[in-house]
């Protein structure tokens, strides 16, 4: 019998309570990985205290790594310092860093998986040390790491056209969907609607309020969409604010249906399927997503979509949704009046997705990542 394998993984995305995109990608792989190979160990690397709901088996040792990293120099530290100390400690057969970044002086074979390059698009949406740190470390880390990982097939092409990286050593794992996104029963809609949209029908969106989410157009195309159609629907914004939402303060201060806009803030985890699955349509009409998780929970909620024609988002939602130009306003305002003038649109929409979301689960994610693991151990 093959000793088991030393696995070490980078979980510092593993917050309680404040879970995104790459954080949900660690827990929902990190969770099977560890249940599907009993026998291997697996180090949980933090920076900084964890809970316990992050411990998934007796197989999994967590251990904390100062500093906390959360700006360039502390980065770098963490990586080059603290986490080629940990490797070099517990003789890893392989490491998962599953945030695009990784240490430069471990000799340990290393996974990365990278999410997305949005800074080289949008370099003027990124502080400045973060932006210089990515523009002069990530084409390192990419040339360094084993393989990679990545989450699109467009990923996987802007990844290798940026960075020069060789296709076949990028893997695509595509992203899944938590299984709390799901349609619900009228009863539980209509008390969604109640608690947050005044019992009214909404458009809903989820995710960071950054200049990159192009939530500034999402607001004007709404309010023109209610200025057209006086529409008794609302306008739900969940997520946290980033930085630079000025653009998002000022299209708000001018819509004229203000008061049929809420921002939600940060919501609990168990709050968002609910939102979901209650919508008149979810809309996401970023400028540039490396996969874009809300919009396969759209989808597993069976509601109908509105997104952008850039980047993943046309290969994540197939046909089960309207595409629109992000930067054209009334391209929006058009997509929003087609759902909400066209029911026979609505029905066929939410039936497509049923259909596309099939592509995607994080069994089948995990099953990839997996794949990837073992190509870099057995080379």
């Amino acid at each position: 019998m093959p000793r088991p394998r030393i696995i070490a993984v980078n979980t510092r995305f593993l917050l309680d309570q404040r879970l995104e995109g790459i954080g949900w990608f660690t827990y929902e792989t990190l969770q099977r990985l560890v249940k599907w190979h009993p026998n291997d160990q697996f180090l949980f690397f933090f920076d900084r205290p964890y809970h316990d709901r992050f411990v998934f088996a007796d197989n999994v040792t967590p251990i904390v790594l100062s500093p906390p990293a959360r700006h360039p120099f502390l980065f770098y530290w963490w990586f080059e310092f603290s986490i080629h100390r940990a490797l070099k400690k517990y003789k890893a057969d392989v490491f998962i860093s599953t945030d695009g970044f990784l240490s430069l002086r471990t000799k340990v074979p290393t996974l990365l998986v990278i999410h997305d390059i949005a800074h080289v698009h949008f370099p003027n949406q990124v502080k400045y040390l973060e932006q210089n740190y990515y523009n002069y470390f990530l084409p390192k880390f990419a040339h360094k790491a084993a393989r990679i990982a990545t989450v699109s097939e467009y990923s996987k092409q802007d990844i290798h056209q940026q960075y020069q990286v060789p296709l076949n050593q990028i893997d695509v794992v595509y992203n899944g969907a938590r299984a709390d996104f799901k349609p619900l029963s009228t009863q539980k809609q209509l008390a969604t609607k109640d608690k947050y949209a005044e019992g009214e029908d909404y458009f809903f969106y989820v995710g960071a309020v950054h200049p990159r989410k192009n939530v500034h157009r999402l607001i004007a195309a709404f309010d023109q969409f209610k200025v057209a159609t006086n529409a008794p629907l609302k306008l739900l914004i969940g997520g946290r604010w980033a930085w630079q939402t000025g653009q998002v303060q000022e299209a708000y201060q001018n819509a004229h249906h203000k008061k049929d806009i809420t921002f939600l803030g940060y919501l609990p985890d168990e709050e968002v399927p609910l939102l979901m699955a209650s919508a008149f349509a979810f809309t996401y009409i970023s400028n540039f997503e490396g996969f874009g998780i809300p919009l396969l929970e759209a989808m597993y909620c069976g509601i109908p979509v509105i997104t952008s024609n850039v980047s993943s988002m046309p290969e994540v939602i197939g046909e089960a949704g309207i595409l629109v130009n992000p930067d054209s306003i009334p391209s929006i305002v058009t997509a929003m009046t087609s759902l909400y003038e066209n029911i026979d649109l609505r029905q066929e929409l939410s039936t497509k997705t049923k259909l596309q979301r099939q592509k995607f689960s994080w069994d089948l994610t995990t099953k990839r990542l997996e794949d990837s693991i073992n190509r870099v151990i057995e080379n």
